[in-house]
């Protein structure tokens, strides 16, 4: 049995990364590669999946791993920040698709107790294929990232208390006191962990940081052990994961421990896709194939549009308002879970479940090449755009001192812009940042420094900041594909501006040089070089070492 498992499981794998390998080479997201291979694997492909238990757990294990990062990009600070529209968006999208979903579900001649669940799966959104795409792109920190994950978290919360109310409808006790049973249940909970994150958590990690080895496996044994204990107390695996997240969100190894888990949690995920694949069954479905093509366009064009108006009405500007719309583009994995207890219950018939597996699908596949090209496809509709969004002052603008003219321009305030900027303070240049974390621009506001709330890959951002007559240029973004248009589009506008960006290969500079950068900031190679200075200089006496040792922490510190 367990070398039968093992093979299936080899076979999936390798399945997975022949067509990974086709996607990387057509330049497709890995996710979709993910779709696909779950499809190839199913019933009504290679049929290879038997060991459906295992590959269960698997999926299971990746969903668990998936929030728990979730939760440790979510600290309270964060929370706060966007936590008002985040209700509004997440409640009102709920509202308006199951209004739209039931209608249209009543008029393709459903059942209301079937049109009402066909409904509700439509409200919901994928919390794994938003994080994923969010976390490849790098997004997780903008302000659309922040909203995305907010609204997510209500929905999810949402669906949870649905699953609540289907569950306690197969038992005697009565619907209100099972909810406020499990109100009570979380509310404890919750409670106990936040007085366990804040004083307990901070020295344990302290204590075993040292290896990063353990901190690792201590953080899994964390997320698995709140995962397992909320769903024995009769909550969801799926919440007990995220608190574990979010109650290691404040502390100080919260990046390195993402970093660590990040491929684990792949791999999982992987698994989830194939067990979706697997369970497609689809029968007579030629006559559900308009409803679930109608149902399909619903979400990925409805969906962002009723999530674009309720933002645009609490004043964010469009482009925000529609990067955070196209999140909600796909229906989510609790979707599937509430048909399926419908199906358990007698509720609804056993096709519905491959109606809308088939619409997840659709749903997943153009959601993702939806968010993963977004910024460009905002660009292509700019213009048209304008009736989602509020004329006046808005709320996600957080800009100062646009349109005046600057020594030098800042594109990102990171480890070295923090250092770039103290330089130019001491030398008496003038200067602005530019960037799109909404944190930072609100303490560059307090530290009353010149700045501009916005993402570098919005085409717009050199029009509204002045280049004519800067001297000096900085990108500390890594990523090729933005750094090269950014550096032509400041040749066009100033021809003599000297231009830094960064970069962390050596093909990437080159063509960055040929481009028309002035130099090419690479962080290995300037590490290595200052430490190769720092050992010519004091040889391999530890004491002349110390010095430097002191002013870097004390760098650090301020970082």
């Amino acid at each position: 049995m367990t070398e039968a498992i093992f093979i299936e499981l080899s076979l999936i794998i390798i399945i997975t990364m022949l067509i990974a390998s086709l996607a990387k080479t057509l330049r497709q997201p890995m996710i979709i590669a993910y779709i696909v291979a779950g499809l190839a694997l199913s019933p009504y492909g290679l049929n290879i999946v038997s060991s459906h238990d295992a590959i269960g757990t698997f999926s299971q294990l990746g969903i668990a791993l998936l929030l728990f990062m979730v939760g440790l990009n979510l600290n309270p600070n964060t929370i706060k920040t966007v936590g008002r529209i985040s209700l509004i968006t997440g409640l009102g999208q709920i509202f308006f698709t199951f209004i739209i979903g039931l209608s249209l579900a009543s008029v393709f001649k459903f059942p209301l107790i079937e049109a009402a669940y066909i409904a509700i799966a439509l409200a919901f959104s994928s919390t794994i294929v938003i994080m994923k795409i969010l976390s490849d792109k790098k997004d997780l920190d903008t302000l659309y990232g922040r909203i995305s994950i907010g609204f997510l978290i209500v929905q999810d919360i949402v669906a949870m208390l649905l699953l609540i109310f289907l569950s306690s409808l197969s038992y005697d006790e009565s619907i209100l006191a099972a909810i406020l049973q499990a109100v009570l249940k979380g509310a404890g909970s919750i409670a106990v962990i936040m007085l366990i994150g804040h004083y307990l958590l901070p020295k344990i990690l302290k204590k075993i940081a040292d290896s990063p080895e353990f901190l690792m496996l201590f953080c899994v044994t964390w997320c698995f052990a709140l995962a397992s204990a909320f769903d024995l107390i009769g909550l969801s695996i799926e919440i007990g994961a995220l608190l574990a997240g979010v109650s290691l969100s404040i502390s100080h190894y919260r990046y390195e421990i993402s970093s660590r888990i990040r491929p684990l949690r792949d791999f999982f995920l992987l698994m989830f896709f194939v067990f979706l694949g697997s369970q497609m069954e689809f029968g007579n479905f030629q006559s559900y194939l308009l409803p679930s093509l109608v149902f399909s366009a619903i979400v990925l064009i409805g969906n962002p549009m009723i999530v674009m108006s309720l933002m645009g009405a609490a004043r964010y500007t469009k482009r925000t308002s529609f990067l955070a719309g196209l999140t909600v583009a796909q229906i989510s994995e609790f979707s599937l879970i509430v048909v399926a207890m419908g199906i358990k219950l007698g509720h609804i018939r056993p096709e519905i479940l491959s109606l809308l597996t088939v619409t997840a699908l659709i749903t997943i596949g153009g959601s993702t090449y939806l968010m993963t090209y977004g910024k460009k496809i905002f660009k292509k509709i700019n213009h048209y755009l304008a009736f989602f969004e509020r004329k006046g002052k808005k709320k996600d603008e957080h800009q100062s001192n646009q349109g005046e003219e600057y020594d030098c321009v800042l594109l990102g305030y990171n480890h070295i812009g923090l250092n770039l900027a103290k330089t130019l303070k001491k030398m008496g240049k003038t200067f602005i940042v530019v960037d799109y974390n909404p944190d930072v621009i609100n303490e560059l506001i307090k530290e009353k420094i010149p700045c501009l709330y916005s993402d570098i890959e919005d085409g717009d951002v050199f029009e509204k900041v002045n280049l004519k007559k800067t001297k000096l240029i900085v990108s500390t973004v890594k990523t090729p594909d933005i750094n090269l248009p950014v550096i032509r589009q400041i040749r066009d506008i100033n021809k003599d501006c000297i231009i830094i960006v960064t970069s962390e290969g050596i093909e990437e500079a080159m063509r960055f040089y040929e481009a028309g950068a002035t130099y090419v900031i690479m962080p290995h190679q300037l590490g290595g070089h200052h430490a190769s200075t720092l050992i010519e200089n004091y040889g391999l006496d530890i004491k002349q070492f110390i010095p430097d040792q002191l002013r870097h922490m004390e760098q650090l510190k301020l970082i």
